[in-house]
């Protein structure tokens, strides 16, 4: 009879503590994690450095999770390359996934209320430990610029809080998702889509952007043409892509725009604009979205746009300095409605799944983006190949 009991007993123990009748604060994966494991720490600008820290304890609300792969973002290459935010030391990577291997036992479900385990597959989205009442319901009005951001953070005592690294521990305060049911390079891509799926619900508040409008894209690197992605998934028919390269006006073709326009071939503003106006067969764009980041190329849209037409300004995720247009004949006399846009509210990044997934449904080739992989030992040949412009999307892979 005592043991009956004391078996009771140990059963009752092991779930209030997630089967370790030690009552230990943690639920850890039955896989080796070792006690030590690697960061790539840019250390000064144009070098990361591979250095390698003790594990930190996983807290009662805290996930350790081992990275499986992150895309390098253009703003790890605007740092890698000037140090714009000042975060030199700092462990980049904020396009990750990966692994849970641990998890405190307050853990129990994802930011969507969906159910967390050992094993699951997760991404990240912002930290809010700062502003803690912001819910799931509220962000419509608040974007991840009031948020801390894994892989933007300045350098830590646990080391451990970017995707370029063999590990990362998600703390108390932070948002995750499970995305179990997507596949890896499906998860690399949402942090990039999440950016695209934010910009066109800002081009939906203007009105203009309909089924049938006439739409121009301008720029056809990984943002660019994840717009005309999103764009076409929804069902918009008449899509163009403004680029000087061949080859990345082909695969916008193949994402969904209908027609293209190479601006090599074309001098001055107004003679690009009657490019467009021409290949949309006489008429201007009923909307544009610029995705460069160029000033430049900011002030050259403009031409493009009907009278009472629209434009998201989606491309300035650094200062990339003043664009000159004329207030007049630019905005005031054709009446178009300016939005702009910065990276995307949790909102947004929860609604990314289903595009990702509806995207890949109608055949678009939305994971022929990443282009190159590279192991975590070789980051500072990754960075190096994204600032090059070779390829699309870049990704850093776990080491196998």
């Amino acid at each position: 009879m005592e043991n009956i009991e004391e078996l009771v007993r140990k059963i009752i123990s092991d779930m209030q503590t997630g089967g370790n009748s030690s009552q230990s604060s943690s639920k850890t994966f039955s896989g080796n994690i070792p006690e030590r494991a690697r960061v790539a720490t840019l250390v000064e600008k144009g070098r990361f450095e591979i250095q390698e820290y003790k594990l930190p304890e996983v807290g009662d609300d805290d996930i350790l999770v081992k990275v499986e792969g992150c895309g390098v973002c253009g703003t790890d290459a605007h740092e890698f390359k000037n140090d714009p935010f000042n975060l030199i030391p700092v462990v980049l990577g904020h396009e990750g996934t990966g692994e849970i291997v641990k998890m405190g036992k307050n853990v129990c479900k994802d930011s969507a209320g969906k159910p967390l385990n050992l094993g699951d597959k997760v991404v990240t989205c912002m930290i809010f430990s700062d502003d803690p009442e912001i819910t799931m319901f509220d962000l419509n009005k608040q974007n991840v610029g009031k948020a801390d951001v894994y892989g933007l953070l300045p350098d830590a005592p646990d080391k451990f809080t970017g995707w370029f690294a063999d590990y990362i521990l998600i703390r108390k305060g932070s948002t995750v998702f499970n995305v179990s049911d997507m596949d890896l390079d499906s998860r690399i891509l949402i942090e990039p889509c999440a950016v695209l799926v934010h910009a066109v619900e800002r081009a939906k508040t203007t009105g203009i952007l309909r089924f049938n409008s006439r739409v121009v894209v301008q720029g056809c690197g990984p943002i660019g043409l994840i717009c005309i992605a999103v764009l076409r998934t929804m069902g918009i028919q008449n899509i163009m892509a403004v680029d000087g390269n061949e080859n990345r006006l082909q695969f916008a073709k193949r994402m969904g725009a209908d027609v293209s326009v190479d601006f090599r071939n074309f001098k001055g503003a107004d003679a690009l604009g009657q490019g467009v106006y021409e290949a949309f067969g006489g008429h201007y764009a009923d909307f544009a979205f610029q995705c460069t980041g160029n000033p430049i190329a900011h002030a050259n849209i403009y031409k493009m746009i009907r009278k009472g037409g629209g434009l998201c300004e989606l491309g300035f995720f650094i200062n990339g300095g003043d664009a000159t247009i004329n207030p007049h004949f630019d905005l005031c006399a054709k009446e178009i409605t300016l939005v702009g846009s910065w990276v995307y509210t949790l909102r947004d990044y929860a609604t990314t799944f289903d595009f990702l997934k509806r995207a890949i449904a109608i055949g678009l080739p939305i994971k022929e983006l990443i282009t190159h992989r590279f192991p975590l030992s070789e980051i500072n040949e990754a960075l190096k190949t994204n600032l090059s412009m070779q390829g699309l999307k870049i990704a850093v892979m776990a080491e196998r």
